[in-house]
């Protein structure tokens, strides 16, 4: 069975099977919703129910509350039509870059902290991967897993890929790329995807927060604002839970000489650490630092937790208007479309 889905206020129209979440038929007919992890974690793809009826699916609870859900929130990429929808949603614009399946070879392994490998792919001669700072690409494995990893490097500077892994014990991918993953090894990938990209139609100042390897999508974020020389005011918090989980401190701290601001937070320093810089929530530090958010952007990747936290207190405590915030959610998760952080 098949129901029809209306948006608002835009008119747009396209067909749901009952089987399919909306986010997925939207993006089947060409309707660009936006979306990033996939898997309900990091909302960005919250719409309103106006009329008709949805399931749900398995929606965390610190991202939509029970009470969102009763005033007709829900999230796109989880919920499924059971009968023909109204639903309020914002639209991307209409441009959308191709996605490609493309073979890439294993460049060079670098390991930057105990659990995380940077990983640079090289593409095959004459090909090259177009995408915005800030989107994420999907390692395919064998037997049809997929695994999604943000891109690290500015989309002018794609003759090298570069992901940057957090080994999970056990996982399916990470595992391999801790152990038995070598240089010229061949990988395939699907790319770009994600919502979670560099607005460059504005020229508001831009906060920009990271949790651990949620550092790589802000990375490219920042070097492409770098290259293309953009004037807008920009911030960069890094949070870790030790130094250790800093492991590309040196690089970012080099981004101050181009007039971005730059401040590390540890929530649990080790005593090695010696650390005597800005402890606590890496959001709690910027929102004391800037407790109006009413004229900026915000860009916020790391775990789905830290994400719902830095969307309801940046919105409700610092007046961040709540379509200026972006977000894109690294979870510890074995699902196909999920950004991870290893």
């Amino acid at each position: 069975m098949a129901f029809q889905i209306t948006v608002l206020p835009s008119q747009h129209t396209f067909v749901a099977e009952a089987d399919e979440t909306i986010l997925n038929a939207a993006l089947r007919q060409g309707v660009m919703l936006p979306y990033g992890c996939g898997d309900g974690a990091c909302g960005a793809c919250r719409g309103k129910v106006v009329s008709g009826e949805v399931e749900h699916g398995s929606v965390p609870s610190h991202v939509l509350s029970a009470q969102e859900r009763a005033a007709g929130g829900a999230l796109l990429c989880c919920a499924k039509a059971q009968s023909d929808l109204e639903i309020e949603a914002r639209e991307l614009p209409a441009q959308r870059l191709a996605v490609k399946t493309l073979p890439a070879r294993v460049h060079r392994l670098t390991l930057a902290a105990p659990d995380v490998m940077l990983i640079e792919l090289k593409l095959p001669p004459g090909e090259r991967l177009q995408f915005l700072p800030g989107q994420y690409i999907e390692i395919l494995l064998k037997g049809g897993a997929r695994r999604a990893f943000s891109l690290a490097n500015a989309p002018g500077d794609d003759s090298l890929l570069q992901l940057h892994v957090r080994h999970l014990p056990g996982g399916l991918f990470t595992d391999q790329v801790f152990t038995t993953m070598k240089e010229r090894d061949i990988l395939r990938l699907s790319g770009p995807h994600g919502s979670f990209y560099l607005r460059e139609d504005s020229a508001k100042p831009m906060l920009l927060i990271a949790g651990g390897t949620g550092l790589a999508p802000i990375k490219a974020i920042v070097e492409h604002a770098i290259g293309e020389r953009s004037a807008r005011p920009m911030a960069v918090y890094w949070g870790g839970r030790t130094l250790a989980d800093l492991y590309l401190l040196p690089l970012v701290q080099q981004w101050q000489a181009a007039g971005i601001r730059f401040v590390a937070v540890l929530s649990e320093p080790a005593a090695s650490d010696h650390w005597s810089g800005r402890s606590g929530f890496v959001h709690a530090a910027a929102m004391a630092d800037y407790p109006d958010l009413s004229r900026h952007q915000v860009y916020v990747c790391g775990s789905g937790p830290m994400v719902a936290a830095a969307r309801r207190d940046f919105v409700g405590q610092c007046h961040l208007p709540e379509d200026e915030f972006f977000a894109d959610s690294f979870e510890v998760s074995h699902a196909s479309t999920v950004p991870v952080a290893g």
